[in-house]
């Protein structure tokens, strides 16, 4: 005898089989790619990059997934190693507030003809920060 499985399981089991992960190169932001920079007249270069931040998380047999993307960034102060910058998000008008490795908060405004103008900070103290493509 031939057992058939009802419709809503079928249905339930392709919508977790058909899902593809999202793109990295569908994340929007003007921020994106190489930029050279001056942090209080220094040289400096920052990079933001897309990356997959799909995730799957489990309960004893029972899986879900999530795809999604998120930005990856880094800094190099005057040639020095790259560390990391964390967690950009825009502001109300279109400028970047991000955290550098050490915790400290920077903002670059939304750029015009190709160069961001905006701050750092290092112990309470604000410091320039311009780049440019």
């Amino acid at each position: 005898m031939r057992r058939t499985l009802p419709t809503a399981f079928c249905v339930l089991a392709f919508s977790f089989c058909g899902c593809g992960s999202a793109p990295a190169s569908q994340v929007a932001g003007w921020w994106g790619g190489a930029w050279s920079c001056k942090i209080d007249g220094r040289p400096a270069r920052m990079k933001w990059a897309a990356v997959d931040d799909s995730q799957t998380t489990c309960d004893g047999n029972i899986c879900s997934s999530t795809s999604g993307a998120r930005w990856s960034g880094s800094f190099s102060d005057n040639g020095s190693r790259w560390v990391k910058l964390t967690n950009p998000r825009s502001g109300t008008q279109g400028g970047l507030y991000f955290q550098h490795a050490d915790g400290n908060k920077w903002y670059l405004a939304k750029p015009v003809s190709n160069r961001a103008v905006g701050w750092t900070t290092w112990n309470r103290q604000r410091y320039p920060l311009s780049c440019w493509r």
